[in-house]
């Protein structure tokens, strides 16, 4: 029998990390541009750190991705290992384990045993991972795919001010570099708002209310630090 139902919450982990580098892209571009303009830089020096900031951020967000899931799938191997060698030395013992799980679920004993062991004479390890470590298909550590995908997506949100620098021939426009980040993220938040079924308006609020506090802290940074003639 194939389940061919979809739910959004199966979608919950590729959204986060397609909305968080995209948003980082975003965020962190325009909170550099906007930070250098403000100081005084030339056209050119706040066009090479834009894109300075861009191959920096992309590098970074891929290797802290990477890093961190590789870490994830190293935990998950290990619990996987462990578990297989209860299975081999303590058989009854993980079936009694697993009945008792499901029991707390709501079956009653008799059918949570005859649940387990139908389960684990079809795959007793992939059994237990699923219901005793937490550990699907959905969930399953993929280091190398994490990390181009926040890689790509972090780079597709910071071509957005970066853009908006490159479109003015050659005159920084701070304003111009605000607005076009925060009607990029407005739509970023109601687009992953409706993709994950959650409230579109709550979403846009909270991610044009930090992004651009972020962007008005780079701004006043760069403008005091302007007038600091020895920097």
């Amino acid at each position: 029998m194939r389940h061919d139902e979809s739910h959004k919450v199966l979608r919950s982990n590729v959204l986060r990390a397609a909305v968080m580098g995209a948003n980082d892209g975003i965020v962190s571009t325009a909170s550099i541009l906007t930070g250098v303009a403000a100081g005084g830089s030339s056209y050119h020096g706040v066009l090479l750190t834009g894109i300075a900031g861009v191959v920096a951020g992309a590098m970074a967000m891929a290797t802290g991705e990477y890093v961190s899931v590789s870490s994830q799938a190293d935990t998950e191997q290990a619990a996987l290992a462990e578990e297989q060698r209860e299975l081999d030395h303590n058989y009854p013992g993980e079936v009694h384990e697993l009945t008792a799980i499901y029991v707390l679920r709501g079956l009653d004993t008799c059918l949570a045993r005859q649940v387990s062991l139908a389960l684990m004479k079809h795959n007793a390890l992939d059994a237990h991972a699923r219901d005793e470590l937490g550990i699907t298909e959905f969930s399953t550590a993929r280091p190398l795919q994490a990390a181009l995908f926040s890689a790509g997506s972090f780079i597709s949100g910071a071509l957005v001010p970066l853009g908006s620098v490159m479109l003015t021939s050659g005159v920084i426009s701070i304003s111009s570099i605000v607005i076009t980040a925060m009607l990029s993220l407005a739509l970023l938040g109601a687009l992953a708002a409706k993709a994950g079924g959650a409230p579109a308006i709550r979403s846009v609020m909270r991610v044009s209310f930090w992004s651009s506090l972020a962007m008005a802290a780079s701004g006043l940074t760069g403008s005091l630090f302007s007038h600091f003639t020895w920097l």
